[in-house]
């Protein structure tokens, strides 16, 4: 797990010393070494940090060149199965790094080696023969790599702030109107946008050649490619495959030449990920969790229990409210673009207090989308009823007359496009915007532009409204929120996170394991545990999921409640210019009046006109 950046500028208005600023930016993505490789030129540069996890020698450190010369690599993230890919093709490796076999796989078999890559990863290439770069980054777009390209000089790196310490990217540098409108909708942006213009995100499962002044960037992996026609409908079968496909996932990913633990909440997924860790494992895993003291609801109980009954190394992490509250803006400063899903705190917290006992972490991501463990998912099926389809005008109505509870679903039901349904029911379950809000919100709302593909066309079969929900949350929601939340606030105290979930493997067999394998009889992800109960009693799991999460909507009307005093007031909303101070000022008199539901949508005001209000002080 590392940081990479680089550059090409055949103008070389791009310089090694801006390569040198980027580089440092991400000292804390790889404090173990640095390194860097200059064309004779000195029109090409790649840099890298590195977090030491596998061969931790420094004859694995890079930019890493070729056994025949010819090729220069960086690379952030791992290839769990380098040791069966080098037995395969017969590589003499020098190493015992993951790195040295993806740069020979590429040297034998081109833009073809990312077939042969399972793993989480962005990679970049330099054929010095050649002059060109080569890009590739993983299917499910778990690494990130974003890039500035104009004018036929071009950059990238694993975080934003890398590329804003380039001089040529920051004398070009313009807000993108459109990206901040759709935060306000999701609460994250949707690659490949960024919210610069000239700044754009590497799509996930996509491969890129930059050569002759021209970048091409093609597509090898895509989830909706890999729905077939037909669906796993046995359930003795469904179980086998699943356990196994989790097995042998978990066993690459844990591999490490340094301490590694897990993540472990309680829930469904961490539960599944450790138990088989654990079964996998010589000695005791070391599993994290946290919880809140002040907390209604504290799962860490039940991670407890889940531990004891695997005998992992348990370190239970008890936090206070202050303990979150003093992270609140380091988390905003880690995120370079608006960003309001405020897990990222918790996330960071447990991130924090597992650095000091290992380097990696396997963690439950993914879970939820690839079985269905949503409410949204229930919501949608809900929402296709013919009933619902005539009728929801009327009933949105009715609800908004009632609680809080009444007024919230009656913002579901109000939807303006059937064509948008999986976006607006996204929204409305996160508590953000709707569609309809924003055009009365926003100042410009004809350059309002959600820039969500909802088509389901060309798929080999036909979807539930559940199942094109899942999908619509593996293609945004998952890549551009919840990945993103980890990656940052992992790499943020330099820890490793490796997603068993998101193994191809197990994505392509959950996209097509029937609907009824995943729900049945209103049990959500059915399937999953029922093969978590052969590892750990279905007793310890018997509850309402609760999950973990701040108390976000109390803490705006106290202890944060400075942030809106301080970014949501009338020449802050004015000076920034993209929302009505009127409309802001009605929604924050409704949230203090007891309209609780509302305060994710407060929380994206304040996380945007924050961002805003410092672009106008640097």
């Amino acid at each position: 797990m590392c940081g990479i950046s680089g550059y090409f500028s055949p103008t070389q208005q791009i310089t090694a010393q801006d390569l040198r600023l980027m580089n440092t930016a991400m000292a804390h993505r790889g404090p173990d070494a640095d390194g860097f490789y200059f064309s004779a030129s000195q029109t090409v540069g790649l840099g890298h940090r590195r977090l030491s996890i596998i061969d931790l020698s420094a004859a694995a450190n890079q930019p890493m060149q070729s056994h025949c010369g010819r090729y220069w690599m960086v690379f952030n993230g791992e290839v769990y199965n380098y040791q069966q890919i080098a037995k395969e093709l017969n590589i003499q490796p020098r190493t015992s790094s993951d790195t040295e076999i993806i740069l020979e796989t590429f040297v034998i078999k081109g833009k073809d080696c990312v077939h042969y890559f399972n793993g989480m990863f962005a990679i970049v290439i330099y054929d010095a023969q050649q002059n060109e770069l080569h890009f590739f980054r993983d299917r499910l777009g778990v690494k990130p790599l974003y890039y500035f390209f104009e004018k036929g000089n071009f950059c990238f790196g694993s975080e934003i702030k890398s590329l804003l310490q380039c001089g040529l990217v920051k004398q070009n540098l313009t807000i993108n109107k459109n990206s901040a409108y759709t935060f306000l909708n999701a609460g994250y942006i949707p690659g490949p946008h960024t919210i610069y213009n000239q700044l754009k995100k590497f799509p996930s499962g996509s491969y890129g050649t930059l050569k002759n002044g021209e970048l091409k960037i093609e597509s090898y992996w895509k989830p909706e490619a890999k729905i077939e026609t037909n669906t796993v409908n046995d359930f003795t079968n469904a179980k086998r495959q699943l356990n196994e496909l989790l097995n042998d996932s978990v066993r690459l990913r844990m591999i490490s030449d340094v301490p590694f633990g897990t993540f472990l909440s309680g829930g469904i997924d961490s539960s599944v990920v450790t138990a088989i860790a654990q079964k996998n494992a010589d000695t005791p895993v070391r599993t994290f969790s946290i919880g809140f003291k002040e907390a209604k609801h504290n799962e860490s109980e039940f991670a407890s229990a889940v531990a004891k009954h695997l005998k992992t190394e348990h370190h239970e992490f008890t936090v206070t409210e202050t303990d979150a509250l003093n992270l609140v803006e380091q988390m905003l400063c880690a995120y370079d673009e608006p960003y309001a899903d405020s897990s990222g705190i918790p996330t960071m917290l447990v991130s924090k207090l597992a650095r000091q006992q290992v380097t990696m972490v396997l963690s439950g991501d993914g879970g939820d989308e690839l079985f269905m463990g949503y409410g949204m998912y229930q919501w949608a099926k809900r929402m296709q009823h013919p009933m619902v389809k005539l009728l929801h005008k009327p009933m949105a109505m009715a609800l908004s007359m009632g609680d809080n509870r009444a007024k919230r679903a009656a913002q579901v039901f109000n939807y303006s496009s059937s064509s948008k349904i999986k976006s607006h029911i996204f929204s409305q379950e996160q508590y953000f915007f709707s569609e309809q809000e924003l055009s009365h919100l926003l100042i410009n709302s004809s350059a309002q532009q959600l820039q969500f593909d909802e088509t389901q066309n060309g798929l080999s079969r036909n979807l539930s409204a559940a199942e094109q929900q899942a999908l619509y949350d593996i293609r945004y929601y998952l890549k551009d929120d919840l990945l993103v939340k980890v990656d940052i606030a992992s790499m943020q105290y330099s820890l490793e996170a490796r997603t068993p979930f998101l193994d191809y493997r197990i994505v392509e067999f959950a996209l097509n394991l029937s609907e009824q394998l995943k729900v049945q009889n209103g049990i959500s992800k059915y399937l999953l545990k029922e093969v978590l109960y052969d590892y750990v009693p279905r007793q310890i799991f018997d509850r309402p999921k609760w999950g973990f999460s701040i108390p976000l909507a109390k803490w705006l009307k106290t202890d944060l409640r400075f942030l809106i005093t301080q970014y949501l007031n009338q020449e802050t909303v004015s000076g920034c210019a993209v929302v009505h101070w009127p409309y802001v000022q009605t929604l924050l008199k409704r949230f203090e009046a007891g309209e609780d539901y509302l305060y994710n949508r407060v929380w994206a005001l304040v996380i945007l006109h924050r961002w805003l209000s410092k672009q106008s002080t640097t």
